[in-house]
């Protein structure tokens, strides 16, 4: 008995020590960031795979752009919708994690309770699904750099270790910039030069701020939900909304 206990524990320390090794072999070299600029992302990949996949021509429209020639205009449109606590956190919004939490407890006792299945002394809340709000602009910026489309814990691990690492090597400012050259914007439609001279035929440097709280109302889900073609009126209504919560914002660079 002891002996392949002794063989278990051996076998189980032998995997965590190859998969840490994998880990830090695989970690990518963050603080380059502070210099160079990346000419593509995890999820560009992906989605230039996915187009490969169904026979279509992959698209990737991208232009890099400096922060001074992004408007502040669609900094602060982006910040108000993505993250209004930007220059108050490390990375993790801790107050927004919490409400995740919380708004996860209260939908699962309501079906819980809509399906006679809820006893308060042996049920388990389900665990939060972080999707907006809790999801900071570093957080989101770390998935769009290195991580799949996978959702796991292990990919969650992932993603709060270079969450912290983007955090620890680059100033507010440089997070910020590359995160609006990156993300994606519809089909194709790659940061915030791209997505302003798809949309407006105008420079980013020129966005006024109805135009900016627009494009940073389709952030969430610029191919479906926040789609302009799909559901123009979801988008017109985020913006409204963005464009109230503008003022507040800050550029504490």
């Amino acid at each position: 008995m002891w002996y392949w206990t002794k063989v278990l524990f051996l076998t189980l320390l032998g995997a965590i020590v190859v998969w840490l090794a994998y880990e830090l072999i695989t970690f990518p070299n963050i603080s380059s960031l502070r210099t160079e600029n990346p000419v593509s992302t995890s999820m560009i990949e992906y989605r230039l795979g996915e187009a490969r996949a169904a026979g279509r021509e992959p698209r990737k429209f991208m232009i890099w752009t400096p922060m001074e020639q992004i408007s502040p205009n669609l900094q602060r449109a982006v910040l108000a919708g993505e993250d209004a606590r930007f220059f108050e956190h490390n990375g993790f919004d801790w107050d927004a994690i919490q409400k995740a939490w919380d708004e996860a407890v209260r939908e699962g006792e309501k079906e819980a309770k809509a399906e006679g299945d809820y006893d308060p002394e042996s049920w388990i809340p389900p665990m939060p699904s972080f999707k907006r709000g809790a999801s900071t602009v570093t957080q989101q910026l770390a998935k769009n750099l290195y991580l799949s489309e996978d959702r796991n814990f292990l990919r969650k691990g992932r993603e709060a270790a270079y969450t912290y690492f983007l955090e620890r090597n680059l100033s507010k400012r440089r997070i910020l910039e590359i995160y609006l050259n990156v993300i994606e914007w519809g089909d194709g439609i790659y940061g915030a030069e791209a997505a302003s001279r798809n949309y407006f035929r105008k420079s980013a440097s020129n966005l006024t701020r109805e135009e900016a709280a627009y494009l940073a109302a389709m952030i969430p889900s610029p191919l479906n939900v926040f789609n302009p073609e799909k559901n123009r009126k979801r988008v017109v209504r985020r913006q409204r909304a963005i464009l109230r919560g503008m003022n507040s914002i800050k550029l504490a660079y």
